[in-house]
């Protein structure tokens, strides 16, 4: 008896039912994560408008989209087929430290799996030896990409294709659609229509229905504002505040086109700085996708529109739209029964392909933490406090691109150099120039290639290395960093170009 009894309080507490105010890639993403998560348990509602249009920004992302494609059972070849995707090694960053140069963030690892010392600590150690081979030299990654190859990782860590890793561009409208897709197979139903009104309980002050402009009422148990800036219920039906991160994030304008594309694909994103922001350059199967984000203190659109068409690669394909936006995030993203997801929760330029990725970083906690009808007060801080922690070092690891930028003359560029800095990334800095160390949390996004690739590129050297380096013999480490590099050298040409690559592996099921 008590079992049953227990039972029976189970099922009464349990959230049975949830409405998704939004679609675009945060509604839909969440609505294929959960009807696949708990199929029939969950009863679950999507309501947007085929009159209001996606942001659309976000066609490029970074390897831990591979958790969420194996969390929905996505397969991989009608994935590439039917959002006209490719391959991502990592991202191209020109004339950001000066005009003329360039440096590239590679996914995957530098070097080799080493014992005992990491394999930066014996870079640096090298360096300072006499070794003259950049850090470019040890990435797979990057040496495929500027050759336009691509190879998928291996498990065998004596492989250096282990050190690879990478992830996808794709149109964004079309992964939409294939979400929903996946989403409706499983279950969710989509209604049509705009919101009209919010009903909250008197008491609770929780949302207990939406109703729509058609005078459809949408009652659930948990709601997720998926509505994009507008953040209708997260912000204004339960008053979460935004903070305002446009003092060291000041580009508040995006101007996006599409243009043909004209040459082989490039399996890497290209951020190219420019007077008062940067333009991105994200190569699909159709097209290349293109913007110009840039500061509107600096910079008029008419400006900023002349530049992108100005550098295109191809003939344009539609007219240009300007996005417009605030960088900064909510520091309550879960307020009662409310959970943000995507850009209703917070905004951070694409700079480093992170928006897909906190929508399902988002995604990945709120499983974790997901609530009973009571809605336990502490589920939401945990929440917050895990997603305050992502976008505070994400948005610390986006300033450093724009702050350490010695050789640009241009006013926005001065002002991004002289800024004061979020006192956790002074010391992140400060303890790299200082040690070496790159001072890393478990859970932290970017690891330590990533961070060694941008402090580098952008100019911030390393001036120690552990200490524990100093047990190795000099010229046995010189040597074996040589040879890793051949390793990679002589490896790159034996793989196959982007788009052979990429035609096999949408011919596959």
């Amino acid at each position: 008896m008590s079992v049953f009894r227990d039972q029976v309080t189970s099922d009464t507490k349990r959230v049975r039912s949830v409405v998704i105010l939004g679609g675009g890639t945060a509604g839909w993403m969440t609505a294929a994560a959960l009807a696949r998560q708990f199929g029939a348990a969950l009863d679950i509602k999507l309501l947007e408008s085929e009159e209001i249009g996606a942001v659309g920004v976000g066609e490029a992302t970074i390897p831990t989209i591979h958790w969420f494609n194996a969390l929905i059972g996505l397969d991989e070849s009608a994935f590439l087929r039917e959002t006209k995707a490719t391959f991502k090694l990592g991202i191209e960053f020109v004339d950001w430290t000066r005009p003329g140069y360039r440096y590239f963030h590679p996914f995957g690892a530098f070097g080799a799996r080493l014992g005992g010392v990491a394999f930066h600590h014996r870079w640096i150690k090298a360096r300072a030896e006499g070794l003259d081979l950049p850090l470019a030299a040890f990435s797979l990654a990057e040496t495929l990409a500027a050759q336009g190859r691509f190879a998928k990782p291996e498990g065998d860590a004596r492989s250096i294709l282990s050190t690879l890793g990478y992830a996808y561009h794709f149109d964004a409208s079309l992964y939409g659609r294939h979400l929903r897709g996946i989403a409706q197979a499983n279950g969710v139903t989509r209604v049509e229509g705009r919101l009209q009104d919010v009903e909250r309980d008197p008491e609770s002050g929780l949302i207990i229905a939406l109703t729509t402009q058609r005078n459809e009422r949408l009652a659930g148990e948990l709601f997720i504002d998926c509505s994009g800036f507008r953040a209708l219920l997260i912000g204004g039906v339960m008053q979460s505040a935004f903070e305002d991160w446009s003092h060291w994030l000041p580009c508040d304008r995006a101007v996006a086109v599409p243009c043909e594309r004209v040459a082989e694909t490039t399996p890497f994103t290209r951020s190219t700085a420019r007077q008062a922001g940067w333009q991105w350059r994200i190569p699909l199967q159709h097209r290349i996708g293109n913007g110009h984000v840039f500061s509107s203190r600096f910079l008029s659109e008419d400006e900023a529109t002349a530049t992108l068409l100005a550098n295109l690669d191809g003939a344009v394909l539609a007219e240009p739209r300007t996005l417009r936006f605030t960088a900064g995030t909510r520091r309550k993203a879960w307020v009662g029964n409310v959970v943000a997801l995507g850009l209703s929760s917070g905004f951070l330029e694409p700079l480093e392909s992170t928006s897909i990725h906190l929508i399902q970083s988002g995604i990945a906690k709120l499983l974790t933490l997901f609530p009973d009808r009571d809605m336990d007060p502490m589920l939401a801080d945990r929440y917050n406090m895990l997603l305050n922690a992502d976008m505070d070092t994400i948005r610390d690891f986006l300033i450093l691109h724009y702050h350490a930028n010695p050789g640009r003359a241009e006013p926005f560029w001065v002002e991004r150099r002289e800024m004061p800095l979020p006192e956790s990334l002074q010391a992140r800095e400060a303890h790299y120039r200082r040690s070496g160390r790159l001072m890393l949390g478990g859970d932290e996004l970017f690891r330590e290639a990533s961070w060694l690739a941008v402090l580098n590129g952008q100019g911030i050297v390393a001036e120690d290395y552990n200490p524990l380096a100093d047990t190795l013999d000099g010229a046995s480490n010189i040597a074996q960093l040589r040879q890793i590099a051949e390793v990679i050298a002589r490896a790159s040409p034996t793989l196959p170009l982007h788009d052979a690559a990429l035609a096999a592996a949408m011919a596959q099921g």
